[in-house]
């Protein structure tokens, strides 16, 4: 298992969750989230700086056919964005089929989000955003520590860099 920060993005059409990992790239935990548009990607860089992250994983929403949709299309854009800003930093992109739903069914099972947690739908989705995040992240820690190998296909950026 590579030691280091991790940072996980998952982008949505509205906001982008973002969660990291304590130093070790064992534990994964909420961070934030980023409103979607004009500076979001330099705030995410500006959390790699800060947090000084050996590697960013974006979520990759992978149909079920193995096919790549209009959300895959997006999430590729923006991870082949953020890779061009990054450099060197790595960027991946990780399959997060389902970790929206995950995340979901955890916050409503805790009692953070029960009548006295979020209440209201923005503050819901914002937690929710970042627990997804946090979900995507946690499970690529753990198919590194399985596998022995980095999550997910690296991106290149349009420059050609990595």
């Amino acid at each position: 298992m590579r030691n280091g920060v991790r940072l996980a993005v998952d982008p949505g059409n509205a906001r982008i969750g973002v969660a990291v990992s304590d130093p070790s790239g064992t534990l994964a935990s909420p961070l934030e989230t980023v409103p979607r548009g004009r500076g979001d990607k330099n705030r995410i860089a500006l959390l790699v700086l800060e947090k000084e992250a050996r590697e960013v994983i974006v979520g990759y929403p992978a149909s079920l056919s193995g096919e790549e949709g209009p959300a895959a299309r997006s999430a590729r854009e923006f991870a082949t964005a953020l890779a061009g800003l990054l450099h060197p930093v790595p960027v991946r992109l990780v399959d997060e089929r389902l970790t929206t739903v995950t995340a979901q069914g955890h916050l409503l099972s805790g009692a953070s989000f029960s009548k006295k947690g979020a209440k209201g739908g923005r503050a819901r989705r914002t937690v929710i955003d970042q627990a997804a995040a946090t979900v995507l992240l946690q499970s690529a820690l753990d198919q590194e520590r399985s596998t022995g190998r980095p999550p997910g296909e690296i991106v290149r950026s349009s420059q050609g860099e990595s």
